[in-house]
């Protein structure tokens, strides 16, 4: 095989730009393309069906781009679309390729910090309702309590870069205390929607001292460069001169303006059809 692969990094939205500049930290030798399905954003409200089939077209146009291995950097869809893409669909598309979620990696991370074995999951009301999160903790922890809130209004002030605004405060307070209020023996909190982090120091002021907050985008990144450590075979067919592309489905315009809101540095980004 050729070494002239890329890694793919899907994102519904904008919040994979936090997994993918972690990641790049991390591992920028290797050559990355994004690809955020913009404008048909958000997902979390939709269907598993709909999650699905959108992030099947969207994985499929990725390996079209030569990116055999690829993050769904989207815990809605690695919610509700990533075991039935690598049951169901990577049989038929090569058995070379791979997809890889977010949750299981994030799940891995959290018996070593909590105390109490009670956490919490900050997450879209599609993953909170998908229950992901607390069927893989108990897969790997059985004794540990978990309890989901969802916060259907931070990526949208997230995404309108309105998360520094005092209005914000009002909704990160309200779906914070109504976490604990759920279990005051929460000590451990996932935010388990990769736009959170940019809600960071809020979140934070309205949780107790005690509590310690999980962001993916470190795990994500070390995830993969131990995934990278032990296969080899994936390994020498990427490429590696450190460039990085940036697609959308939506206006290319509004993706880079957005996009700014996510990343310390201005993007150059292509628009592009799934169809």
């Amino acid at each position: 095989m050729s070494s002239n692969k890329s890694i793919g990094i899907f994102d519904s939205g904008y919040g994979g730009l936090t997994i993918l500049e972690e990641i790049r930290a991390l591992l920028p030798e290797y050559d990355y393309i994004y690809l955020g399905d913009n404008a048909r954003n958000p997902y979390g409200t939709r269907s598993f069906e709909v999650v699905y089939e959108y992030t099947l077209q969207c994985v499929k146009k990725l390996f079209e781009m030569d990116c055999d291995l690829i993050i769904l950097a989207c815990n809605t869809a690695s919610a509700k679309a990533l075991r039935s893409i690598q049951q169901r669909d990577l049989p038929k598309l090569g058995s070379e390729k791979r997809v890889l979620g977010v949750i299981r990696p994030t799940v891995e991370s959290i018996n070593d910090i909590t105390n109490t074995k009670h956490i919490g999951i900050f997450g879209t009301e599609g993953t909170i309702q998908s229950e992901s999160y607390p069927i893989e903790i108990h897969k790997l922890y059985p004794d540990i309590v978990v309890n989901g809130q969802a916060c259907p209004l931070w990526v949208p002030l997230i995404e309108n870069n309105e998360f520094n605004s005092d209005g914000a405060d009002y909704f990160v307070e309200k779906y914070c205390s109504n976490l604990i209020n759920k279990d005051p023996l929460i000590d451990t909190i996932i935010l388990g929607c990769t736009h959170y982090p940019l809600l960071m120091d809020k979140i934070r002021k309205y949780l107790p001292q005690n509590v310690s907050i999980i962001a993916q985008g470190p795990i994500i990144a070390n995830s993969l460069k131990d995934y990278l450590a032990r296969h080899k075979d994936m390994e020498t067919t990427l490429s590696k001169s450190g460039s990085c592309e940036f697609y959308t489905t939506e206006s290319v315009d509004k993706f880079t303006s957005s996009a700014s809101v996510f990343l310390k540095d201005n993007v150059k980004a292509k628009h592009i059809c799934l169809s």
